[in-house]
């Protein structure tokens, strides 16, 4: 099975700049995910970007093409080890030009280290914010619930705060060792949550710009998260202290933790306790809740797990359309929506 195999960046600045970097990660089913970047040394004679990778990965080919108001760069490349587990794969590089026309139907977009916030009125553009500071990619952005507030976390390891009416930043948080993967917000959002490469899962207090503790240390990247109130027959366990003031809503709230390492986790929010530990075929991309009572997650070789948080030793099933990863998963009525990498 192909590997899946992802570039982020700031594409002008990588695309224009000599030394401009781009991020690379490289997942295969059951393999850990390989990270490394690749970087842009100048134009050859035949105006082809000079790219190299770093160490673990060798770039084969580099053609490019414009189309339209972008200009893609085509890069064909292979990790160094790659043997049958990972088959030489084609990454796309995105540059949007000064003129590119963003989509009207979206109310956001990722552009490397840009986000995009749009407001629509009757399906028509209505106003657009471009939220500009992180130093690296952004991986993963949501609106509070107001609607007017945007948190960000980034391959910066950075979660930030932005408002969406002036697009400025009012808060920063810093103190993960790793690039923030997927936030979530508790309640109305007076705390946030945040995980990361660096393995940890921590909550902050976004009114004191602080972090109030880190929920859980797993020792393998955590990928996703999700919070929602525990079913009231569940034993959330007892805080070793009592919490502090600044946490808000934290009681009766379990904390979902997709990890790497083929682990779903479940921790008390407010004791940070352990509540359960699933094992599944792949490593865990994303997570959610369908209700107090049952959850979901998806893996890397295309599993979704359908789990009963009150008894985690079977899934009630397992949904299985293709060997895509999945990479997100949303209630929807009375089902989910998923998204995939194909």
């Amino acid at each position: 099975m192909a590997a899946a195999l992802r570039i982020q960046s700031d594409w002008s600045r990588a695309l224009s700049r000599d030394e401009g970097e781009a991020w690379l990660s490289c997942r295969s089913p059951g393999k850990p995910t390989l990270y490394g970047s690749v970087t842009r040394r100048g134009l050859s004679s035949e105006g082809v970007p000079d790219i190299v990778a770093s160490e673990g990965f060798v770039v084969g080919e580099v053609t490019k093409r414009e189309a339209q108001s972008h200009l893609f760069a085509c890069l064909k490349f292979k990790p160094v080890h790659a043997s049958n587990a990972y088959p030489k794969g084609l990454g796309l590089i995105l540059c949007p030009c000064e003129n590119a026309k963003f989509p009207s139907v979206i109310t956001q977009q990722l552009l490397g280290t840009r986000m995009m916030t749009m407001e629509l009125a009757r399906s028509s553009l209505f106003f657009q914010r471009l939220l500009e500071g992180h130093v690296y990619d952004v991986n993963c952005c949501r609106f509070f619930p107001s609607g007017l507030v945007v948190l960000s976390g980034g391959m910066d390891a950075q979660l930030k705060i932005w408002s969406a009416e002036d697009a400025s930043c009012v808060v920063t948080f810093k103190g993960h060792k790793g690039g923030i993967l997927d936030t979530a917000i508790v309640d109305r959002g007076r705390n946030v949550l945040s995980c990361s490469r660096d393995g940890t899962a921590r909550l902050w207090d976004c009114g004191k710009s602080a972090c109030l503790g880190i929920i859980a240390d797993c020792g393998s990247p955590v990928n996703g998260i999700a919070v929602g109130t525990a079913d009231s027959s569940l034993n959330l366990g007892t805080p070793e202290k009592p919490p502090s003031e600044r946490e808000v809503r934290t009681e009766g709230k379990i904390l979902l933790l997709a990890r790497e390492d083929k682990k779903l986790q479940g921790v008390g929010l407010q004791s940070r306790q352990p509540v359960f530990l699933f094992v599944g075929s792949d490593a865990f991309n994303c997570c959610t809740f369908l209700s107090s009572t049952y959850i979901l997650a998806g893996t890397q070789d295309g599993n979704i797990y359908q789990l009963d948080v009150r008894n985690t030793n079977a899934p009630i099933q397992v949904i299985h359309r293709s060997g895509a990863p999945v990479l997100s998963l949303l209630p929807y009525r009375d089902g989910f929506v998923a998204s995939q990498g194909n």
